[in-house]
């Protein structure tokens, strides 16, 4: 039976130690009870820090017997390694600048070098236990360095990873000194999960610009793996919430409805104490409420939970007596004898009296300035199940407003704009409020966090029976390899069919760089004096460049995508060609430049190139869509066709393409062997010329008709090689 390793900072249990002994107390969180709902086709542990320091070292391998009966094993920390990489990387680094709070972030090498310490302690409890054919899940912000460090060792291994909080933009995230390793640590993964298509966003934004890897629909191709980036919104377990007395024994139960009049309207606000959750914020606009309606006063009361956090942090601290402030001041100002306009909790409160709070509430208040996802909007909406009473407000900063759009959603820095909210919702006819919460409700049933787990899983194991079928890759030590090699030495006639750019050549900023280097003119020139063999280049490129290049190899050649082609040293051009075409299509491409720094266009005999290699990757993608209509339209009644290459838009006549290009010499015999390799989108039309018999061979893991794929510029360079 294969295994799943689960990965995260803490594991779900807690250790207290009380008159020297031990007691574990489970922490029934959502995490837990989704990957507990995994199939049980795959046994699973857990690794993880218990959540409490031990210095006494005969106790840690009761500790590891006790937990290892449950599947659980410890990660021990040290009290330097809590304070520098938990308190410190994690919590005053990753966490205020992913959510946005760039003022609080403190720049400490000391963090980072434990942060680094503590990755490498986890994964060296991992590899102690991997084995083959196990599948690893790491989840959060503490492990970001973890896929890579366990990529390292086990190189196929099934590894996915899970980012619970927001990752954010580009600009934000380019700030860290330490970003490229960040980028690299996660980059270890075959799957990483993000709540939101914004955060999956904002990754491969940051992916692409610090780390040079574009991505094909979420799909990025590094060093011969695939790395699926996925959204997977997390929920909750919506029966719990939705009939929580199931879950709750008599002497637990609490009827939290007892102390308020029936008459006064509830506003529920529950966080944990931090300042991304916007508290402070929320009082004042709550304040605005009042002021803006008079009519509500002596008959809505907020209900404010806040849960401590981190309370020997200065800025907890701070933002504790900022709320304890202004929870007094608004008392102050609006309460009576009769009536307390906030009823303020500055504690945890149990499932029982959380569900009745919900169950009771009128409205839920949820405002965070930035919020991974928010699971407490989703277990307000799951209690509302039965009754169908009851308005979600929502910032639209949270994950969930992706997901609860029957919210009403706010900003969460505008004071008006939740005032308004609050008088709406308490307005808000009975049938709309029961319409909003069906539609929601709806979603979450299906949306659970058990199918927030399976659908991770699912696509992980999906990914991992994929990896061999992807095809046709010609590694060393596959059996397709060594037939091509074997067929390759047996065959008389070789007809070797060669792109350039992409293919010979790894692409460049700048087109006119790619200069052949010595290794591959000799590999060419080797290919080209070997018996029975016949070597053609065929590329988009013009003939004076390939003759500038290649020329002292005396082979033939295509040029401008089959315009020109090059035989016995002699170039001939295709039949039926024009150019005047030209002079109605540059001054698009002009204009495209223009508006578009940094590329420009290149003139063919036959052909216009528009070159975008050096720009944004989202401004040349927009510039694409808006010209793309244009150009067709011109060339509509030209004969002319418009092809999207690698970075290049280029415009050339319709009739001529590389595969009728390479008919020319397909036509010239029988060959005993054929093989065709190519890059991109025009080398298709190669592959579909050629016989079924032919080895046809994509760089990359696009979609191809071609039968066979490499990785790599340096892949081809060493097939070849072997067939020489």
């Amino acid at each position: 039976m294969s295994r799943l390793l689960i990965i995260s900072n803490r594991l779900p249990v807690t250790i207290d130690k009380r008159d020297g002994e031990l007691f574990y107390h489970p922490s029934a969180g959502g995490l837990a009870t989704g990957l507990n709902s995994l199939s049980d086709d795959m046994d699973k542990l857990w690794i993880g820090w218990p959540g409490k320091i031990i210095e006494e070292e005969w106790e840690k391998p009761a500790i590891q017997k006790s937990l290892g009966a449950k599947n659980l094993i410890p990660v021990f920390l040290t009290q330097k390694e809590k304070e520098f990489y938990y308190e410190g990387f994690s919590n005053k680094v990753i966490w205020p600048h992913f959510h946005y709070f760039t003022q609080y972030t403190t720049y400490k090498d000391d963090y980072w070098d434990a942060y680094k310490s503590v990755n490498e302690k986890f994964s060296k409890i991992i590899l102690d236990i991997l084995e083959e054919g196990d599948k690893v899940w790491i989840h959060d912000y503490q492990l970001l360095l973890l896929p890579e460090l366990v990529r390292e060792q086990f190189p196929d291994i099934s590894i996915g990873f899970f980012l619970h909080i927001p990752f954010p933009s580009y600009e934000v995230f380019r700030i860290l000194p330490w970003r490229k390793e960040i980028l690299q640590g996660v980059m270890g993964a075959d799957q990483i999960g993000f709540h939101t298509f914004g955060y999956m966003r904002h990754f491969l934004s940051a992916v692409y610009r610090i780390l040079g890897h574009e991505h094909d629909f979420g799909k990025i191709i590094i060093n011969n793996r695939i790395i699926n980036v996925d959204v997977f919104p997390m929920g909750i377990d919506y029966d719990k919430y939705a009939f929580p007395e199931k879950y709750i024994s008599e002497k637990n139960s609490n009827n939290s409805e007892k102390g308020f009049k029936k008459e006064t309207k509830l506003i529920l606000s529950i966080d944990r104490l931090d300042y991304t959750k916007g508290i402070p914020e929320r009082i004042k606009a709550y304040a605005k409420f009042l002021e803006n309606h008079p009519e509500y006063i002596g008959k809505v009361t907020l209900v404010m939970i806040v849960v401590p956090s981190r309370s020997n942090v200065d800025q907890y601290q701070e933002l504790k007596n900022e709320v304890d402030t202004l929870v007094g001041r608004l008392v102050g100002y609006y309460g009576s004898f009769e009536w307390e306009p906030i009823l303020y909790f500055y504690r945890s409160f149990s499932f029982s009296d959380l569900t009745s709070l919900y169950k009771v509430a009128d409205i839920a208040l949820i405002t965070p300035l930035r919020d991974g996802m928010n699971l407490v909007a989703k277990e307000f909406i799951a209690a509302k199940e039965e009754s169908k009473k009851g308005v979600l407000i929502l910032s639209e900063m949270a994950g969930a407003s992706d997901e609860l759009t029957d919210a009403i959603i706010v900003n969460p820095h505008d004071k008006n704009n939740i005032a308004d909210a609050i008088a709406k919702a308490l307005e808000m006819p009975l049938e709309e409020q029961k319409r909003r919460l069906y539609n929601m409700q709806s979603k979450m049933k299906i949306n659970t966090v058990k199918y927030w787990a399976k659908s991770f899983m699912d696509e992980l194991l999906e990914l991992e029976k994929n990896k061999n079928k992807l095809t046709k890759s010609l590694s060393q030590e596959s059996e397709e390899r060594q037939q091509l090699i074997h067929n390759y030495k047996n065959a008389s006639s070789k007809l070797i069919i060669l792109d350039y750019d992409g293919t010979l050549m790894d692409f460049h900023v700048d087109p006119q760089a790619v200069v052949p280097d010595q290794e591959l003119m000799d590999l060419l020139f080797n290919i080209k004096n070997k018996s029975g063999n016949k070597l053609v280049v065929i590329s988009g490129r013009d003939k004076k460049t390939l003759d500038e290049w290649l020329s002292p190899l005396d082979i033939d050649m295509a040029a401008e995508h089959g315009v020109w082609i090059k035989k016995k040293n002699t170039w001939k051009a295709s039949r039926n060609l024009f150019k005047s075409w030209k002079e109605k299509v540059r001054p698009v491409l002009t204009h495209l430049v223009e508006r578009t720094p940094g590329s420009f266009i290149e003139e063919k005999d036959y052909s216009l190139a528009w070159h975008y290699r050096k720009i944004d990757k989202d401004l040349s993608e927009k510039r694409i869509r808006e010209y793309r209509d244009v150009l067709q339209y011109l060339t509509a009644n030209l004969d002319l066709q418009v092809l999207e290459g690698n970075k290049v838009v280029e415009i050339k006549n319709a009739g001529v393409n590389k595969g009728k290009a390479a008919m020319s010499w397909l036509r010239r015999q029988e060959w005993d062997f054929i093989l065709a390799i190519g890059d991109d989108h025009t080398d298709e039309d190669i592959f579909k010329a050629m016989p079924e018999n032919a080895y046809t061979i994509k760089i990359g893991l696009q979609q191809t008709v071609a039968r066979y794929n490499l990785m790599s510029v340096s892949d081809v360079r060493e097939l070849l090689q072997e067939l020489i």
